[in-house]
């Protein structure tokens, strides 16, 4: 057992060593310095990585064999040019040595089972503490020197960082100026490991390189990537991974080439503007590497690249498994009914392809869209668009409906909106994205069910049908706590945010607080404002709006085991 550990402890003291080294702009030392722990490092990952292989039971799946054998190359190169000088520098820069450092942990890491007993570690726990546990290492690694350009607040680097690992957007400062690029990378990162979870990374490479999982961990991990089996939890979490790489290195592409590049100093620097924005987007982020994100100037009347973002953060909020049901669809519509017309053969029928959830939250989405789209069309038409040309209205329209919907990207003047334009985003900010996805909200689910419960009551019917299907009890039910602790939320959040921010109305407290809890990042300004204690109120707010308040109280309260007792049933007055 401390040989399979000790590369995973020395491997992470070098992890911290680079940490320090690079973020204070530290140089390689060697010998006897930093470089000769790197050396160590190295060392110690190809030794663990041939022990692993001469062990029969330690030794990883077939298909990651290549994987393995690039990695020990590398690992050698590496070693080679830290010990010989400058004799590789030409080909190997020192960076990526930290990246070899990075990568020997993670893949000592991936050996390491999480301790999934339920008795302590329930899901609800480790979904929950994962999410707390990277929002203090981003704080921590926004505070090094070399992240920003002037030194900032412990307590704003943890709001940068719980909003970044939230998917949320909102700022205390601004990320075009404050932070460097080594900053806004690390803020890209934490968007990108907090928009698909950090379980979803770490679980399925574990899985990968060791190829096998405990039942416990299986469950564990069922619960948070929405799975139908347990069995195909890593084919799952697989899918999420390829899908969000996928989608983001498409929407790279097509933001590269939407952009004036005259407005970057180099061809590298609107690359990153389009992988930053790309990962945000998708990711349901809102953050942005100008000062006023899509309305700066340059970008202002940028309709392709409106319509790129909102497809990016549409795909993103639309939930996993809606995606994986919809590609399904179109593989099955193409494979076994076009391709068979075509040839004159017999097509195939699947009953319920599209399954009961795809269909809600489609239709729920679209109402809300091209719903929201007319509104803001008529209520702003002269005023926070005009001066745009008709097409360039309804695009700003349809944008508008959809950036509330937990994205955050402003392309308006958000100060400037009518009250009614105000009243419609809250709604559309409460309401957020779908189940799991990577944004917010209560999500359309729980307010298709809701709006289904309604009208089976009124009708007088006992359970909730639609399309020939009852949706059960226990989704009802869950829709309407997630309701209830949404506006338990929200409503502590504006009571104590005005008591802390005096000088701000009403409105703009509870649109700021809405923004959080649903992770949306718009605000009517507010936020830059913001005291010390009305920060700490809005860290806490868009952390529990993130992984919901009834995931904490899951993960608190003991869970009441199923007896098949049942007390006398009584009637409560209700009105």
């Amino acid at each position: 057992m401390l040989l399979r550990r000790l590369p995973l402890l020395v491997s992470f003291i070098g992890l911290l060593t680079v940490i320090y080294e690079y973020g204070f702009g530290a140089a390689i030392s060697m010998p006897g310095g930093s470089g000769a722990l790197y050396v160590v490092v190295l060392v110690l990952g190809m030794f663990s990585l041939a022990a692993q292989y001469a062990i029969s039971s330690w030794r990883p799946r077939r298909h990651a064999w290549w994987i393995d054998a690039l990695y020990f190359i590398g690992l050698l190169l590496l070693v080679l040019h830290l010990t010989s000088g400058a004799l590789l520098t030409w080909v190997l820069p020192d960076y990526l040595v930290y990246l070899g450092i990075f990568w020997v942990f993670a893949r000592e890491f991936s050996d390491w089972r999480l301790p999934t007993k339920t008795t302590y570690l329930n899901p609800a726990r480790l979904f929950v503490g994962s999410f707390l546990g990277l929002v203090i290492l981003g704080s921590l690694l926004l505070m090094l020197p070399r992240a920003t350009r002037e030194p900032i607040s412990y307590m704003d680097a943890v709001f940068t960082s719980t909003s970044a690992v939230c998917v949320t957007g909102l700022i205390v400062v601004d990320t075009a100026t404050q932070f460097s690029k080594f900053g806004q990378v690390i803020i890209m990162l934490l968007i990108q490991v907090g928009g698909l979870g950090i379980m979803t990374f770490t679980s399925y490479f574990s899985y990968f390189f060791r190829g096998e999982s405990s039942f416990q961990q299986q469950l564990a991990l069922r619960d948070m990537t929405s799975s139908d089996k347990v069995a195909e939890v890593f084919q799952s979490l697989r899918k999420i991974i390829v899908l969000a790489l996928t989608v983001e290195s498409i929407g790279v592409a097509m933001v590269y080439f939407s952009v004036d590049h005259s407005l970057f100093r180099s061809p590298s620097e609107a690359l990153f503007f389009s992988v930053f924005h790309a990962v945000s987007g998708f990711c349901n982020a809102g953050f942005s590497t100008f000062s006023n994100g899509l309305y700066e100037s340059g970008i202002r009347y940028n309709y392709p690249l409106h319509l790129i973002l909102a497809g990016l953060f549409i795909i993103g909020g639309i939930g996993f498994p809606i995606a994986f049901n919809f590609i399904r669809y179109l593989r099955h519509l193409i494979v076994d009914r076009i391709i068979p017309f075509g040839t004159r053969g017999r097509s195939v029928h699947i009953p319920w392809l599209i399954n009961l959830n795809t269909r809600i939250v489609l239709i729920t989405t679209g109402v809300l869209l091209l719903g929201g789209m007319l509104v803001i069309g008529m209520l702003e038409w002269n005023n926070t668009l005009a001066g745009h040309p008709f097409h360039g209205k309804l695009s700003l329209a349809f944008f508008n409906a959809a950036t509330p919907r937990t994205a955050g990207f402003n392309a308006v003047d958000m100060t400037a909106l009518h009250f009614p334009t105000v009243m419609l985003i809250l709604f559309l900010m409460w309401v957020g994205a779908s189940p799991a996805s990577t944004g917010g909200g209560i999500k359309t689910s729980t307010l298709a069910l809701a709006t289904l419960n309604y009208f089976s009551i009124a009708r007088g019917k006992v359970k909730t049908e639609l399309y020939g299907r009852e949706i059960s009890d226990n989704s009802v039910r869950r829709a309407f706590a997630l309701i209830s602790l949404s506006l338990v939320t929200i409503g502590f959040s504006i009571f104590f945010l005005s008591m802390t921010e005096k000088d701000q109305g009403l409105l703009a407290l509870a649109f700021e607080s809405i923004s959080a809890y649903s992770t949306v990042g718009l605000s009517l300004n507010v936020t830059p404002t913001l005291s010390q204690p009305g920060k700490m109120i809005i860290i806490l707010t868009m952390f529990v709006g993130r992984v919901s308040l009834l995931s904490i109280l899951i993960s608190l309260l003991p869970q009441h085991r199923s007896r098949n007792l049942h007390y006398p049933r009584e009637e409560i007055l209700i009105n």
